[in-house]
């Protein structure tokens, strides 16, 4: 989801750390991870022990904590690759935003974005291009307000981490970890610092899901039974593509963990429909997975005889599909495939006793509005959509323009002195399935608890996306 148009990448300038290493490079899924199929094999197959109670608090919740109010918003990114390079445009097109700092190991990348800067007629940004740790001297300037971080996966803790730690609330992108023990760990770090850390889940800013919400918090679909989330996106080409990936970081999760690879695009937006850290919580999660023969197959039929991804053993399934509960009994069904041919989809659908959502195509059936069993046409129920959509029709950017829906309302939050729609909370719950659905596959599909990051406050209801229009002042 999160892929711009390719670009030619200086491949030689990326180090281990931001290419998330060579084949077998280790990788600490909580202890279950190593960087070679062996290894995975091995890693995490007893059956993970009943939920303890929660690691004790380190600071004060960060739940319905304000953003301090300013009069701009002083942002700096890290990683300017396919997802970077695209999301500085949307912060330019922003107003009350100044770009001031920019950091990517491939100077190219940083020097285009600059040039984009001062293109917007804004001051020249402070660029950091010297080796994978410069975003450390970044984060230490003391005038950056905001970070966005579009980085490898295995790099997202650290660098959000480091943000934290400098006083810099910090936006990542998906998934926030891929490791449980991290996710605790920003947890305590937000709650620790008053500093927020938030997974940038576009998908949740997309129209359709935006009006459900809507939809659902009015009650339009009954009592909420069910739901499903998925990233069904064939990326086949793209993960074999020397030039779009900086390196085959992507591709080489394929060959370290089963399970659910990605599951905040699907997660997040069902998430939000059933108020989960808000009213209701995910308490456990059961995955199964196909055989993994689609990267094999692929490469067997498309690469040159000696390319180095012939070393590379695939043990990821092809189609992972995981069941979660709720504390109310809800079911979300999640489901992740990127090696097999399919039309793009997220499934998107939402289900309670007075009738259904699907997504791709779109499609509705609420009583007494349908009947017959005919599908009715969702397009009818454009009064339902969110205020940011009708107040922005047209935005920029691409994914339809989630992204600048996400960028715009982050930017707004900040600049009003709002709580933002996402915290910390959501970040670790969506990002859990990543190693808990490798847990449950290496038990053979036996539940895995899911923590309460929240430590009891998901009790408490209050707003989140589904937010009401601020006052402008």
């Amino acid at each position: 989801m999160n892929d711009a148009a390719p670009q030619n990448h200086d491949i030689s300038r990326r180090s281990v750390l931001w290419t998330a290493g060579a084949a077998g490079a280790g990788i600490g899924i909580g202890g279950l991870g190593t960087g070679n199929a062996a290894a995975a094999e091995q890693a995490g197959a007893e059956r993970a022990a009943p939920q303890g109670p929660p690691p004790q608090r380190k600071g004060r919740t960060m739940i319905g904590v304000p953003f301090q109010r300013r009069s701009a918003v002083r942002v700096g990114l890290i990683g300017l690759g396919n997802r970077g390079g695209s999301m500085i445009d949307l912060y330019l097109a922003v107003p009350g935003v100044r770009v001031v700092a920019l950091c990517d190991p491939v100077k190219a990348k940083t020097e285009a974005a600059a040039a984009k800067v001062k293109a917007a007629g804004q001051d020249a940004p402070a660029v950091y291009v010297n080796g994978d740790h410069d975003y450390e001297h970044l984060l230490r300037r003391g005038d950056i307000d905001f970070v966005h971080i579009a980085t490898p996966w295995d790099t997202h803790f650290e660098i959000t981490k480091a943000a934290l730690l400098n006083g810099v609330h910090a936006g990542v992108e998906c998934p926030a970890s891929m490791r449980l023990d991290q996710l605790w760990e920003l947890v305590d770090l937000s709650e620790r610092t008053r500093r927020h850390c938030m997974q940038l889940e576009n998908c949740c800013y997309g129209r359709n899901e935006m009006r459900v919400l809507r939809m659902a918090h009015a009650g339009k679909f009954g009592e909420l039974l069910h739901g499903a989330g998925a990233y069904i996106h064939d990326l086949r080409g793209l993960m074999f593509d020397p030039t779009y990936y900086e390196g085959p970081w992507r591709r080489l999760w394929h060959t370290r963990l089963l399970g659910d690879l990605y599951p905040t695009h699907g997660f997040g937006p069902v998430a939000n429909y059933m108020d989960v850290n808000r009213g209701d919580r995910v308490v456990s999660i059961v995955s199964v997975g196909s055989p993994a023969h689609g990267l094999a197959e692929y490469r067997a039929a498309h690469m040159p005889a000696g390319d180095p991804s012939y070393k590379e053993s695939y043990v990821e399934s092809d189609r992972t599909i995981s069941l979660l509960q709720t504390a109310k009994g809800r079911v979300i069904r999640l489901e992740h495939d990127v090696s097999t041919p399919h039309p793009y989809s997220r499934i998107n659908s939402l289900g309670g006793t007075k009738g259904l959502f699907e997504d791709y195509p779109e499609r509705i059936y609420l009583e007494p509005d349908q009947h017959d069993d005919n599908w009715g046409d969702f397009g009818k129920y454009a009064d339902w959509d969110h205020w940011l959509w009708k107040e922005h029709a047209n935005p920029p950017g691409g994914h339809g323009g989630m992204d600048y829906m996400l960028v715009y309302r982050l930017m707004q939050c900040m600049r009003l002195g709002l709580v933002p729609d996402f915290d910390v909370y959501d970040a670790a719950v969506w990002s859990a399935p990543v190693p808990l659905s490798h847990q449950s596959m290496k038990a053979h599909g036996a539940p895995q608890p899911i923590p309460d990051f929240t430590r009891g406050e998901w009790h408490r209801a209050r707003s989140g996306v589904d937010s009401e229009k601020p006052a402008e002042a």
